[in-house]
This record gives C-alpha cells, structure tokens and sequence, in this order.
C-alpha cells in the first residue's frame, strides 16, 4: 500500500474516494450478475441449437446415396448467399445476433428433378443454418465471458483492494489527527499553566 499523506486534506481525498467506488460497486455487481445470467441463458439455447444440429446431420447419412447420384447436382441451392446478422448490447457488450441465411432461389425443373431433391434441399439448408447459428452463438459467449471477466477484476479491485485501502487510509489518517489534536490541546494547556503560575509567582512578588 503507497504511504498516504497525513492531511486534512487527504482525508477528505480518501473519504470522496470511498463514496464513489462504494457507489459505482453495486452497478457493477449488477452488471456482473446480469453477464452471468445471459451467458447461462445463451449456452442453454446452444446446447438446443448443437442436438438439433446432431440430429440433421445424422438424418442426413440416411441422404448420402441419393446425393451422390452424378446425375444430380444440386450445390447451387444449398450454398449460402448471405448471413443476416444484428447486433444487441447486452450489459455495456455488443454481440451478434443470427436473424436469417439465404440461399439461391429455386429455379430447377420440378418435373425433371428426382422427387427426393426438394426435400433432400430443405434438410441440408436447415443444417447450414444451424451450423451457421451455432458459431454465431459460440461468438456471443466469447464476447460476453471476456466482457464478464473484465467486469469481476474490476468488482474484485473495488472490493478487495480500493475499497479496504480508503477505509486504512481515513483510520490512519484520523488516528494521527486525533493525536496531533491532542497534542495540541495538551500543550496548550501547559503553555497556559505555566503562564498562569508566572502570573502568579508576579503578584506575590
């Protein structure tokens, strides 16, 4: 702990202190708990989003077959053309939110076309967004654990170490004023002793 000044003035430096870090603290447990909070609620609908995901890629193993027919090709509609992204702020972070993925619009024959080929499209389109979503949603997490990370040091800080070190300083500091007030008082009532015993040692002359 740096040595503090043994002031008036520094006393009231430290008091000013301790009521700012005692008012910002509650704001940012808040904002801790409410980081918590959202990143046990994101990694709930994770969990959701990756056993969807499991269960259309083991649905399409079932596909492998059909797709590897030479005669049908069907990349074009099943490649993503754009993602949809928007960002929210959550407790001062701003993350990305998955809103929509396009694909190229249907343009084959339906008439030419195996009677499997819609479907089989659907459920790979589906599979690309969820993947897409779920590293979108991994993103999230990222950012909001840095940010949660951040936001205990500075809760620690305030409580472990600024906090208890303003509450030392103003004790040390009352301390060593109370003294030097007492000392003070006392020697000013043996200068007024002393000089009331020569006012008297005078008379009696």
């Amino acid at each position: 702990m740096p040595k503090v000044k043994l002031s008036k003035h520094e006393l009231k430096r430290q008091r000013d202190s301790l009521t700012q870090f005692l008012h910002y603290l509650p704001t940012l447990q808040l904002k801790k708990q409410q980081l918590q909070i959202k990143i046990f609620q994101i990694r709930t609908d994770l969990e959701k989003r990756q056993d969807a995901f499991q269960e259309v890629d083991r649905d399409l193993l079932t596909w492998v077959g059909l797709l590897a027919d030479p005669g049908v090709d069907i990349k074009k509609w099943i490649r993503p053309q754009a993602v949809q992204l928007e960002t929210q702020n959550i407790a001062g972070a701003d993350i990305p939110v998955f809103r929509a993925i396009s694909f190229a619009p249907l343009d084959y024959d339906f008439y030419a076309m195996p009677f499997w080929v819609d479907e089989a499209i659907k459920r790979i389109r589906t599979f690309c967004s969820l993947f897409v979503e779920i590293r979108v949603i991994e993103k999230q997490i990222a950012i909001l654990h840095k940010e949660l990370m951040i936001t205990t040091q500075r809760v620690n800080l305030f409580e472990k170490v600024k906090i208890p070190e303003c509450v030392e300083n103003i004790r040390v500091i009352r301390i060593y004023l109370g003294d030097q007030q007492a000392n003070a008082v006392g020697v000013s009532k043996v200068a007024k002793d002393r000089k009331s015993t020569r006012l008297n040692s005078s008379h009696r002359t």
